[in-house]
This record gives structure tokens, C-alpha cells and sequence, in this order.
């Protein structure tokens, strides 16, 4: 078994068990259908290779429940969408 799945830091990065179950299973058919892995790493491990991305904060939950990577977010450093204020 992978020991970071022992561990209550996966759960609470996540959420709780059940997202992180879901979590999990998701992006194992992700994987399984062709996805690239999202980290660099020697094993061939499916599992350990889902694991050490929601460490790294590669892949995470919507509010949908909805599988997102890092490369489905915008990549303009983030923050506050920018408003035009001009009209008003």
C-alpha cells in the first residue's frame, strides 16, 4: 500500500475520503484511457503516479466534482478575473 494514503495530510489537501476516492478513480481512467502523467517518476505504477500528483497539487476537484489538471488553468498567474469599470 502507498503510505501517503495512510497519512490525514492526502485527505484533508483533498477534502475528505470520499473525494478523495473519487479523486482517485478518476484520474486512474484518465491514465488508463491515454492521459500523460503529470509527474516524473521511475514507476510504472498507476496509482503511485495519481498519488504523488494530488501531493504535488497537479490534479484536483472542481466544485462539480469534476477531474481538473494544472494544465486546465489558465496560465496568467492567477488572481481576480479583471474588470472593466469604465462604463459605469
Amino acid at each position: 500500500m502507498i503510505d501517503a494514503l495512510r497519512e490525514e495530510e492526502i485527505v484533508k489537501k483533498v477534502g475528505g475520503r470520499f473525494k478523495l476516492s473519487a479523486l482517485i478513480q478518476k484520474r486512474l481512467v484518465a491514465l488508463n484511457q491515454g492521459a500523460r502523467p503529470l509527474v516524473d517518476m521511475s514507476s510504472d505504477d498507476k496509482m503511485e503516479v495519481v498519488v504523488e500528483e494530488i501531493l504535488q497539487d497537479k490534479i484536483f476537484l472542481d466544485a462539480d466534482n469534476t477531474l481538473r489538471t494544472i494544465a486546465d488553468e489558465p496560465q496568467d498567474g492567477g488572481g481576480p478575473p479583471e474588470l472593466d469599470l469604465t462604463n459605469l
